[in-house]
C-alpha cells in the first residue's frame, strides 16, 4: 500500500514528538495515535531500539504495511499530513501574486476532498497541526493557516531541496507570523517614502523628457523599497560591500534612489551633452554603472556597486559574480558573506538567455562560488512584444533556480510589504546557508518596451487593464491611511518635496556644458592611469634577476619526496630543471617562471578555463596529483618569499559565462594577473558577446580599464576546422584606439616577458594571446636563462641569421608559421630571404618595422605570409595598417571553413602557402 508514501523524513520530527509523548505518558496522546503506537510496539518484530522513529516512518510508508487495524481517525491524520504536504509542494500555484491577470488554472486543486477529507472533518481536531507550528487544531484552522502561509501574496517553492535541515529552516521561518509582513509604523513610512521616490522619479522624467527612452520601472516600483531594505538589513548582518547587476529596465531609478547618483548627472545624460574627455565615447544613460560609499540609517559604512552593462541581457550576471569573488579573495578570504552579489533580471531574459544556466552552475564550484547570490526578477509578464506563454516552456521564468535547488519566492509586486518581507527572507537564507535564492517580483510594464513603443499592438486586453491600474505607491498609501499610519496630506508632502529637489537639479544641470562619467570602482584603481597607444608601445622593464629564477626553478622542478607520483609527471617536472640548466627552456617552464616571478613581487595570479590545471596539451601541470590519493600539489605555492596568491581552476564546460566571470574578476582587482584560457582558441567564439561588448570596448564605453588575459591556442597542424584557428581576424577587427594588446609569440622568453609586462605597467589593457600547440614541445622553440633574466618584451624580432645586404625578399609573419618558413628556407638554401616576426600585432609597431625595413637596402620583394586562408588571419588587418612598402600576400586562398578535415589536404595546402613565400609567381 503506497497511499502514505508521501510520509518521509520531513515528518520524522512530528512522529518523534508524538512518540516521545506517548512513551512518557500514553494517556496524553490522542486515542487513535495511542492505539497506533501500541500496535506498533507489539507488532514490529524488527524493532530498532536505537531509532524507533525511523522504524515508524518506514512502517507507515512501506507498500506491504497492514493498515487494517489502523483507525479511520488515524488514517485521516495521515491525510491531513498529505494535505499539508500538498500546500508546501503546490501552494505556490494557487497564490494571489498576479496584480493584473488571473492565474492559470492548475489541477488538481488543494481542495480537502482531493486528500481524502471532507467538510465533515473541518471541526475535527488533528495532531498533524503541530507540523506547521500549531497546537492540535481543527482542520478548518489548519487550512486557514496553510492558505495564509502558502497562498496569499507570497508563493514559495522549496520542497525539491534535498537537505532536510534546510527544508525545516524554511518551514520554521514561514511559520513566523504565518509568512505575513509585520512592520512598525516607522518601517512602513520608510517603505512608502522609497515608493514615492520611485514613482515621482518616473513621473518627473515622463513630463520633462517626453518620448525619450528611459525604460521605466513603472509597474515594478516596489523593487526600490525592497533593495533599500535589503541593503539596510544586510549591513546589520555584517555585509560591507554589495555588487549589483541589472539590465536597463528601472536602472535609472535604482541609480538615483538606491545608489544616490546625482539627478543633475542623469539630466545631463538625457540632454545629450558631450563628455569631458575626448578619448571616451560613453554609452547610453541606462547602461552606465556607479560605485558609491554610503552610510546606512543605522550608521554602518558600506560600499555599493552597480556594474555597467550592454543591451545584451544577462551578460552582466557573470561579470558581477567575478567582481564579487575578486573582492572576497582580496578583502574577506575567510568570510565570503561580507560581499553580497545581487542580480536583477527580466522575466523574458532569465528564461531565455542560456548564460543564466552557466552562471548558476558556477554557484557552488570552488573557483567561482561567491557565498550565495540574491536574484530578483522584475517580472513584466511580457518580453518586448512577446507574451510569457510564448517566452518559455517552464511554468515559471525562475525554474532555472531548481538547478541548484534554490528556493524561489513569487511575490505580488503591488504589495510593498510582502515584497520587503520576501527580500528579508531571501537575505536570511543567503546569510544562513551561503546559497542562491530567487525572488520573482510579479508586476507589469506600464508602457511598451520603451516609452515610444505602443504595447496595445500586441497586448490590447492587458494594457486596458494596466491603464486603469493604480501604482503601488497609491495602493500602499491607501492602506496606511486606512490603518491610521499616515494622514491624508502625507503623500502629497513627500511628492512635493521630491519634485522640488528634482526641479532644482534640472535647473542646475542645464547650466553645465559637459557630462562627467565617473569610472566604475574607481577606488580599486588608484595609482593606475589611462593611456594611449604611444604609451602602450613604450618598453617596460620586465627583467627578473637570475638568482630569483634559480630559486623558482628549484621549487617548481622538485616534487615532494614523501609522495608518489606517476612516472610521466615525475619526468615532466624534473625536465624543467634539466632544460633550465641546459639553456633550453621550453614554453611551459617559461610560463611557470613568469608566474613564480610575479608571485614573489606581490601580484596575485588567477588562471581559469577548461582543463587549465594540467593544460589542454599537457604542458602546464600547475596542479599535480599524488598517484595513490589524488591529493593535489601546487608547486608554485611553495615558492620562497611568495607574496601573492596563486589560484588555478578547471572551469565548467563554459566559455561565455566563465570569461564573463573572469572579466569581472580582473575589473575588481587590477593587481591580479587574471587569465582565461580557451581549451582551443576556436572555442572562444562561444564567448563572443563578452569579447564584443566588454573586453574590446569597456574602457571606451564606461571608462573601465581591465587587464584580463586571453590565451587562445592557435595553429594549423592538420586537426580540422574546429581545432586550428582562434579566429585572429575577429580580434584584430576589434582593435582600435588603444583598446587592447594582441600578441602571437614565437619564443618562451617573449611569452615570459609578455606576461610580466601585463602586471608591471601602471595601466591595464586586455591582452589577447594566440598561444601555441605544437611549439610547446618543439625543440626549436626554446629560450635561454639570460633571455628571461634580462630585457623586455619584443614587439618585433628581426632575422639575425642572414646577411642583410644579400636579402632580396623580406618576409613578415607571426606565430608558428615562422618556424615552417625558416625550415623551408634551410631546405632550399635561400640565403636571400629574411623572416621577420611580428610578436605583437596591436598596437601595431609601425616604427619598429620601419627601422627593420631600413636594414635591408637591397630588398625589393616584401611579403606578408600567413598559414590562415586569405579571408582569415591578419591579412585584412595588415592591409589597413602596413603601408610602409608595397607587399604581396602568401597564404591559402579564401575558404569558408578555417581548415580542411583531411590531414592530407591540409598538409598540401599548408605547403602551397609556404611555397608562395619563395615564389612570387605563385601569388593568387
Amino acid at each position: 500500500m503506497d497511499r502514505f508514501s508521501f510520509l518521509n523524513a520531513a515528518h520524522t520530527e512530528f512522529f518523534a514528538q508524538l512518540y516521545d509523548q506517548y512513551l512518557v505518558n500514553p494517556d496524553s496522546v490522542e486515542p487513535s495515535w495511542r492505539s497506533f503506537f501500541q500496535g506498533f510496539d507489539f507488532g514490529m518484530t524488527t524493532y530498532n531500539d536505537e531509532n524507533p522513529v525511523q522504524q515508524i516512518v518506514e512502517y507507515v510508508t512501506s507498500p506491504s504495511a497492514d493498515y487494517s487495524q489502523v483507525s479511520e481517525k488515524l488514517k485521516k491524520e495521515f491525510n491531513v499530513l498529505k494535505l499539508i504536504d500538498g500546500y508546501r509542494t503546490r501552494g505556490h500555484l494557487f497564490t494571489k501574486t498576479n496584480p493584473v491577470r488571473d492565474r492559470r488554472v492548475s489541477s488538481p486543486t488543494l481542495d480537502i476532498e482531493n486528500f481524502g477529507l471532507s467538510a465533515a472533518d473541518l471541526s475535527t481536531i488533528f495532531d498533524a497541526a503541530q507540523t506547521i507550528g500549531m497546537v492540535p487544531s481543527s482542520l478548518q484552522d489548519i487550512v486557514n493557516r496553510l492558505k495564509a502561509i502558502y497562498c496569499q501574496h507570497i508563493g514559495i517553492e522549496y520542497m525539491y531541496i534535498r537537505n532536510p535541515g534546510v527544508v525545516k529552516w524554511i518551514q520554521d521561518k514561514l511559520a513566523v507570523n504565518v509568512n505575513q509582513p509585520s512592520f512598525s509604523g516607522d518601517e512602513k513610512k520608510i517603505i512608502l517614502e522609497k515608493l514615492n521616490e520611485a514613482v515621482s522619479f518616473e513621473n518627473f522624467l515622463h513630463t520633462k523628457y517626453v518620448g525619450q527612452k528611459r525604460f521605466s520601472l513603472e509597474g515594478g516600483e516596489t523593487i526600490i523599497p525592497a533593495l533599500d531594505a535589503l541593503i539596510e538589513k544586510a549591513a546589520e548582518k555584517g555585509v560591507e560591500q554589495f555588487v549589483m547587476g541589472m539590465a536597463h529596465r528601472g536602472r535609472l531609478n535604482v541609480l538615483a534612489n538606491i545608489f544616490g547618483k546625482s539627478t543633475q548627472d542623469i539630466f545631463g545624460e538625457f540632454d545629450g551633452k558631450d563628455y569631458d574627455q575626448e578619448y571616451f565615447d560613453g554609452d547610453v544613460k541606462y547602461h552606465l554603472g556607479l560605485t558609491a560609499d554610503k552610510k546606512t540609517r543605522s550608521g554602518k559604512s558600506i560600499n555599493i556597486n552597480l556594474a555597467p552593462n550592454p543591451s545584451h541581457l544577462e551578460t552582466v550576471g557573470a561579470v558581477i559574480e567575478g567582481i564579487t569573488r575578486a573582492k572576497q579573495d582580496k578583502y574577506y578570504a575567510d568570510d565570503f558573506s561580507k560581499v553580497l552579489p545581487i542580480a536583477v533580471h527580466g522575466d523574458a531574459a532569465i528564461a531565455g538567455q542560456g548564460i543564466l544556466y552557466e552562471i548558476i552552475q558556477m554557484a557552488q564550484l570552488d573557483g567561482y562560488k561567491t557565498g550565495g547570490t540574491i536574484h530578483i526578477v522584475i517580472n513584466n509578464q511580457v518580453g518586448f512584444t512577446t507574451n510569457y506563454l510564448d517566452a518559455r516552456s517552464s511554468t515559471y521564468c525562475t525554474d532555472v533556480a531548481k538547478v541548484t535547488l534554490s528556493p524561489v519566492l513569487h511575490v505580488n509586486a503591488d504589495d510593498a510589504e510582502a515584497v520587503v518581507h520576501a527580500v528579508s527572507f531571501a537575505l536570511d537564507y543567503r546569510m544562513e546557508f551561503g546559497r542562491d535564492v530567487f525572488i520573482d517580483l510579479l508586476g507589469y510594464r506600464k508602457y511598451g518596451h520603451n516609452e515610444g513603443d505602443e504595447p496595445r499592438f500586441t497586448q490590447p486586453v492587458l494594457y486596458k487593464i494596466i491603464a486603469k491600474h493604480k501604482n503601488p505607491r497609491d495602493i500602499y498609501a491607501e492602506k496606511l491611511l486606512s490603518d491610521g499610519v499616515i494622514d491624508a496630506t502625507y503623500v502629497n508632502g513627500l511628492e512635493k518635496e521630491y519634485k522640488s529637489t528634482m526641479e532644482e537639479n534640472l535647473e542646475a544641470s542645464r547650466k553645465k556644458d559637459l557630462t562627467i562619467i565617473t569610472p566604475f570602482m574607481k577606488n580599486e584603481w588608484e595609482g593606475f592611469e589611462q593611456v594611449t597607444d604611444v604609451t602602450m608601445l613604450k618598453k617596460v622593464d620586465t627583467s627578473f634577476a637570475k638568482k630569483g629564477l634559480d630559486s623558482i626553478i628549484n621549487t617548481i622542478s622538485t616534487l615532494p619526496s614523501d609522495k608518489k607520483f606517476i612516472s610521466k609527471i615525475t619526468k615532466i617536472v624534473t625536465d624543467r630543471k634539466t632544460g633550465y640548466d641546459n639553456n633550453t627552456i621550453d614554453w611551459g617552464t617559461a610560463e611557470a617562471l613568469a608566474y613564480g616571478s610575479l608571485l614573489t613581487e606581490g601580484f596575485d595570479i588567477r588562471i581559469s578555463g577548461q582543463d587549465v590545471e594540467r593544460g589542454t596539451f599537457s604542458h602546464r601541470h600547475a596542479v599535480v596529483k599524488v598517484e595513490d590519493s589524488e591529493e593535489e600539489v601546487i608547486l608554485l605555492d611553495a615558492i620562497e618569499n611568495k607574496k601573492g596568491k596563486f589560484g588555478v581552476f578547471n572551469s565548467l564546460l563554459s566559455e561565455y559565462g566563465v570569461l564573463g566571470f573572469d572579466y569581472g574578476y580582473a575589473l575588481a582587482n587590477p593587481k591580479a594577473l587574471t587569465i582565461w584560457e580557451a581549451q582551443f582558441g576556436d572555442f572562444s567564439n562561444g564567448a563572443q558577446i563578452m569579447l564584443d561588448q566588454y573586453i574590446s570596448c569597456g574602457e571606451d564605453k564606461w571608462n573601465n580599464q581591465n587587464g584580463i588575459v586571453l590565451l587562445l591556442p592557435h595553429g594549423y597542424e592538420g586537426q580540422g576546422a574546429e581545432h586550428s584557428s582562434a579566429r585572429m581576424e575577429r580580434y584584430l577587427q576589434l582593435c582600435a584606439r588603444q583598446n587592447m594588446y594582441v600578441a602571437d609569440c614565437t619564443t618562451p622568453a617573449n611569452f615570459f616577458h609578455l606576461l610580466r609586462r601585463q602586471m608591471k605597467t601602471n595601466f591595464r589593457k586586455p591582452l589577447v594571446v594566440f598561444s601555441p600547440k605544437s611549439l610547446l614541445r618543439d625543440p626549436r622553440c626554446v629560450s635561454t636563462v639570460e633571455e628571461l633574466a634580462t630585457g623586455s618584451f619584443q614587439e618585433t624580432i628581426d632575422d639575425n641569421t642572414v646577411n642583410k645586404k644579400e636579402v632580396k625578399t623580406l618576409v613578415f609573419c607571426t606565430g608558428k608559421f615562422y618556424y615552417d618558413i625558416v625550415a623551408e628556407r634551410e631546405n632550399n638554401g635561400r640565403n636571400d630571404v629574411a623572416v621577420v616576426r611580428l610578436e605583437q600585432l596591436f598596437p601595431f609597431p609601425a616604427d619598429q618595422i620601419k627601422e627593420i625595413i631600413a636594414k635591408y637596402p637591397n630588398a625589393d620583394d616584401y611579403v606578408w605570409a600567413q598559414e590562415e586562408p586569405k579571408n582569415m588571419g591578419a591579412y585584412s588587418f595588415m592591409l589597413m595598417n602596413f603601408d610602409l612598402v608595397k607587399w604581396r600576400l602568401a597564404s591559402l586562398k579564401a575558404y569558408a571553413a578555417p581548415a580542411s578535415g583531411s590531414y592530407t589536404r591540409a598538409k598540401r595546402r599548408h605547403a602551397d602557402a609556404i611555397r608562395m613565400v619563395f615564389d612570387k609567381n605563385l601569388f593568387r
